[in-house]
């Protein structure tokens, strides 16, 4: 079988529609940080333009944790 233009990013493998579940992240006792944690985890269900605007929400959130530690 020879590649296709365009196929770069096929799988033939079928690997990729098995991929096991992410186990959830542990609390780390701190509501703010659980929830940016969520946020980031979620993203797998988002579509990938939300994910800038995720990761910058995220860190804004964790800086202003830190500020106030």
């Amino acid at each position: 079988m020879s590649a296709q233009p365009g196929d770069e990013w096929s799988d033939d493998t079928g690997l990729l529609d098995d991929e096991p579940p992410r186990p959830r992240p542990e609390p780390t006792g701190d509501a703010r940080v659980d929830a940016v944690i969520e946020a980031v985890a979620g993203l797998d269900d988002r579509p990938l333009e939300e994910h800038v605007a995720v990761f910058e929400s995220a860190h804004g959130e964790l800086r202003r944790t830190l500020d106030t530690a």
